[in-house]
């Protein structure tokens, strides 16, 4: 396969970029049309194609199949040569001459990530095959000295190696430089290679400090500065292998702050986007996924800390060659350099993509949606072919099952189109807007590879033979291979691109060949995105850099990198079946959802295979009939591999329903019915409003999962909410459109927590206590409430402002002010503070009084009303002396703290008093955290009152007192010695069909 198209690209192609397989011609830049960028991308007119298979050729030269000679080390090294001779050696010398340009001195607008990935991931590491870096069976590249005094390797074909490759990366590379010369420290998307970026005209390159604006070769002219997370994020393999070898600390640099650029601005998700821009830094697309323009940015995540684990940088990041761009960040940049910061982002990212873009198994199959970078909502529900490479990464960082999960629908969508399409709908069933084109990716093969690598599983193997099959039957021309225009008529694309040769032929390589030494490597070496395999020399080559060249700043540290974490040993096989895969009970899930029970079976054989069979006997049958195709699975697996008696596990329905609200005579929904919060959406009109159910949310008590799951409001009339948006109903607004009998939506007060609303005076408020959020720790209860923060309406999409500070949040109020870098001053200038209080249980628990409850924000975030009792009493524990008489008679409230007695003995030293609206109301205690140890922080438990309350007779009081208990310590204890005044504002729910709604508050 892979020599059928290499020698074909040789033979009609080269030294352009690609092959046109149909027509049997050259394919290069297009330089009628600059804009289309499709080509123009990747194609830099330095014969790409031959560049990004020189890897493969160096794989292949360990294969079994190869003989004696070794027909592809053979390759491997005319290749080189080939290279060489049409772009020199790399030297300002005269044999730096090619016959096309001096280097990669060309007039070519590429795409910064492609030429990064393909370009000079390409270069350094055929260079490192050459060397004897990375592995090629049989080939020991003896080393004599070159006239010039470095190393050099003498091949059989005449040509001395000694460091070309890697001086036309570090070419190159330079070539590249212009692009980072941003104020965000995010690359533009475009360079050209010879003349830089005078298209970008506010770029600080084109700066002058003393005169201003410098001269523009070219004025703004509409040029995007837009680029993706991946484009722009995913240099750093590449760039940190360059800087090693070369000695050139700017590429690793560039490349780590590129990537923190990025990182540092995810979204509250915790996910990163499809666009941005790279003058702004501003996200210019709210989309979020794990396919197209964000893939390798977690890939490059998690294997960066796997190749600079081997060797840490020795140079300090902070320390930048006099040409280099200023740190846009400032400040301490240990973490750029530090491996375990890339580890951490993959595992942050890893969990935010599995909380708001995985769907499991109650949706037929798991798989990934795209969702809005913000809120988590659902925005669409296609896949992309290139997040096919997510089960591959899953697999090297240890996530088995999952990855296992992700690769069956991959594997069911195959067998259903005999390719991916570009993108295809979970929803339809079918092919999404018409892309319906396969161009040869290697992202679904590449994650097959992967995931045999670490089960050993021979499912994996029948895979692989599918998709071989499948790729002669349908894209073999007599000058190469093709690219699929549309999966499902077979219409095929003049183009065989670059990474067909790269990536798809070298994953199907490594596949079918277990004992290659590169499957047996012993050493952190990663494939780059692109799927050249990389590794960090212990001591970097220098004496292959040119002579010119210095050597400031290189690394030859050598220190393993430290992780507790180990991958998980293969599957066990099943009884009667010597596939895992096979006998798993969702087998046929993935199918179901991939809807291959719908397709008939196609007996007609239709491929050009079938004529040119006749003059080659090589050529079989076998390999223009696909049994996997419009079947169900497991589809080209032996009948020994198919355990007997299977069964398949019941597929779950998640429970879905909607709740709709009559239309009141003269209510009408308006855009202002619905209002945009910070965290949610605040309902402001029941009238005609449709809830969309689904009950999905698991129940998590003390950090301990439930099996009980609750529903989760995901859909207001159009509006997608996010898994942890709320919806905010206020409680009147409820009351006049809630039947108190219906099942579906049953409003119910929470009788163990309540919410205490104080007015406190502000002096030195704001040094002791800057917001309430200080005395709470954020963590997540089932007894908490988040923030309502007023936003913006909520058919708008504002983006969020930066200084607005996400404070009150988990266990402070249902209702809170509106943020911002100050506390709200009522008109009486005081502050409302609002604290979560839990109410005791026991036989001495008495009811909360009966009074009205204190209102909430007004639409500007100020308090609204006055509060009912305002006189508050502050003392001690209250455990060893009677309090005086006047205290429960002339005091409304008293506060006192936990500890030193039982709940009993504090309110038997209160004591008894005649009742009236001006005496004792509430006793509040307040907690510290090291009363509550062992749960979680912020969390409270019931306070017991095991006895009937006594009175300091020891006689039982008649009238028991209301007591709640608070958490936060004396920070607490601090704001109610300053409290002028106290409310209630209780707590309410909404229940459907018997089932709290989790993100549904009544305020």
């Amino acid at each position: 396969m892979f020599y059928h198209g290499y020698d074909n690209y040789m033979k009609h192609a080269f030294p352009e970029d690609e092959l046109k397989p149909l027509t049997c011609k050259p394919l290069g830049r297009d330089r009628l049309d600059p804009t289309h960028i499709a080509i123009n991308d990747v194609l830099g007119n330095y014969s790409l194609s031959l560049v990004d298979s020189l890897t493969t050729l160096a794989v292949l030269a360990s294969s079994s199949t190869e003989g004696r000679r070794n027909k592809a080390l053979h390759h491997f090294q005319s290749g080189v040569a080939a290279l060489v001779e049409q772009y020199g050696d790399g030297t300002d010398e005269p044999a730096g001459q090619g016959l096309r340009a001096r280097g990669f001195d060309l007039d070519s607008k590429v795409q910064v990530f492609e030429t990064v990935i393909r370009g000079v991931g390409g270069l350094l590491s055929a260079h490192q095959f050459a060397v004897g870096d990375l592995p090629i069976t049989g080939y020991r590249p003896p080393k004599t000295k070159a006239g010039n005094g470095s190393n050099s390797v003498q091949w059989p074909n005449g040509f001395r190696y000694n460091g070309q490759l890697l001086r036309l990366a570090e070419d190159l590379g330079n070539r590249l430089l212009p692009a980072f010369h941003t104020d965000t420290g995010i690359p533009y998307p475009r360079v050209n290679l010879r003349h830089g970026i005078p298209f970008y005209a506010e770029s600080p390159l084109h700066r002058d400090a003393e005169n201003g604006m410098c001269h523009r070769i070219q004025q703004r002219n509409g040029e995007l500065t837009e680029t993706c997370s991946a484009g722009a994020g995913s240099l750093l393999l590449e760039f940190t292998t360059l800087s090693r070898l070369t000695g050139d600390p700017r590429f690793e640099q560039l490349s780590k702050r590129a990537f923190w650029s990025i990182w540092e601005r995810k979204g509250p998700t915790g996910l990163v986007g499809a666009g941005i821009d790279a003058e702004t830094g501003l996200w210019t697309s709210s989309y979020t996924g794990i396919g197209a323009s964000i893939d390798s940015f977690y890939e490059y995540a998690a294997k960066a800390y796997v190749l600079f684990s081997a060797a840490p940088a020795a140079t300090s990041f902070d320390t930048f060659p006099p040409t280099a761009i200023s740190d846009a960040h400032g400040g301490s940049s240990q973490h750029f350099d530090d491996p375990e910061s890339y580890h951490g982002v993959w595992k942050d990212a890893h969990a935010a993509i599995n909380h708001h873009l995985r769907r499991g198994r109650m949706y037929i199959h798991p798989h990934y949606i795209q969702a809005d970078l913000f809120t988590g909502a659902a925005r669409a529900f296609w896949f992309d072919s290139l997040g096919a490479f997510f089960p591959g990464l899953l697999t090297l960082t240890g996530d088995i099952e999952e990855a296992t999960e992700a690769h069956l629908l991959n594997t069911a969508l195959w067998s259903r189109y005999s390719a991916l399409p570009e993108r295809w709908s979970t929803s339809s069933g079918s092919v999404e807007s018409g892309l319906g084109w396969w161009g040869g990716r290697p992202e679904f093969i590449e994650s097959t590879y992967h995931l045999y690598r670490a089960t050993q599983d021979p499912w994996y193997l029948h895979v692989g033979e599918m998709v071989v099959r499948d790729i002669k039957r349908r894209c073999w021309t007599k000058c190469g291979w093709t690219g699929i225009q549309d999966v499902r008529t077979g219409e095929r694309s003049d183009r065989m691109e670059s990474y067909f040769l790269s990536e798809t032929a070298k994953y199907l390589i490594l596949l079918f060949e277990p004992d290659h030494p590169l499957n047996k490597l012993d050493a952190s070496f990663v494939f780059n995105t692109e799927g050249h395999p990389l590794i960090l020399p212990r001591v970097a080559h220098q004496q292959y850099r040119a002579s010119t060249a210095s050597a400031k700043g290189a690394s030859n540290v050598a220190s393993g990198g430290s992780s507790s974490q180990t991958c998980p040993p293969p599957p066990a096989h099943h009884p009667f079946s010597d596939s895992p895969v096979a006998s798993r009970g969702d087998l046929y899930h993935a199918a179901n959802l991939a809807r291959l029970h719908f397709m008939p079976t196609h007996e007609t054989l239709e491929s050009p295979l079938i004529e040119y069979s006749a003059d080659h006997p090589s050529v079989s049958i076998s390999d223009v009939r696909s049994p996997s195709n419009y079947t169900y699975f497991p589809w080209t697996l032996p009948l020994e591999l198919v355990p007997p008696n299977a069964t398949c596990d019941k597929m779950t329905a998640r429970p879905t329903f909607d709740i709709t609200f009559p239309t009141h005579p003269h209510g009408v929904l308006t855009p202002g019915s619905l209002q945009r919060v910070l965290n949610g959406i605040l309902v402001n009109s029941i009238s005609g409003l449709r809830l969309g159910m689904i009950q999905d949310v698991k129940v998590d008590i003390g950090g301990i999962p439930s099996s009980a799951e609750l529903y989760r409001v995901q859909a207001i009339n159009n509006i997608a909410m996010g898994k942890d948006e709320k919806v905010f109903v206020a409680k009147d607004t409820a009351a006049d459109a809630v039947n108190p009998l219906d099942p579906n939506f049953t409003r119910v007060r929470d009788m163990s927590m309540v919410d205490l609303v104080i007015d406190v005076t502000p002096e030195h408020m704001c040094s002791k206590l800057n917001t309430t959020s200080d005395l709470f720790d954020n963590s997540v209860t089932s007894t908490s409430s988040p923030d309502l923060v007023y936003s913006s309406p909520a058919h708008e999409n504002v983006p969020h402002e930066s200084s607005m500070m996400h404070a009150f949040n988990s266990l402070i109020e249902h209702v809170a002010a509106l943020i911002h870098n100050d506390p709200q001053e009522t008109t009486t200038g005081y502050l409302r503070e609002y604290f979560p209080a839990i109410t005791p249980t026991g036989a001495g628990a008495a009811p909360l009084p009966d009074v009205e409850d204190a209102l909430g924000p007004d639409m500007s975030g100020s308090p609204r009303g006055g509060l009912v009792w305002h006189s508050i009493y502050v003392t001690d524990n209250n455990c060893n002396n009677r309090l005086p008489v006047s205290v429960p008679r002339d005091h409304q409230v008293l506060v006192i703290k936990r500890g030193g007695c039982s709940f009993g003995q504090k309110l038997q030293n209160i004591p008894t008093f005649p009742p009236s609206k001006n005496s004792l109301q509430l006793v509040i205690v307040v907690s510290y955290d090291d009363a509550e140890a062992g749960l979680p922080s912020g969390w409270l438990v019931r306070p017991l009152l095991e006895k009937h309350q006594l009175t300091p007779a020891g006689l039982s009081r008649h009238r028991p007192i209301p007591m709640v208990m608070v958490g936060g310590g004396d920070k607490t204890h601090d704001v109610f010695s300053r409290a002028v005044g106290l409310g209630l504002k209780r707590r309410y729910s909404i229940q459907a069909q018997g089932v709290p709604i989790s993100n549904l508050i009544i305020i």
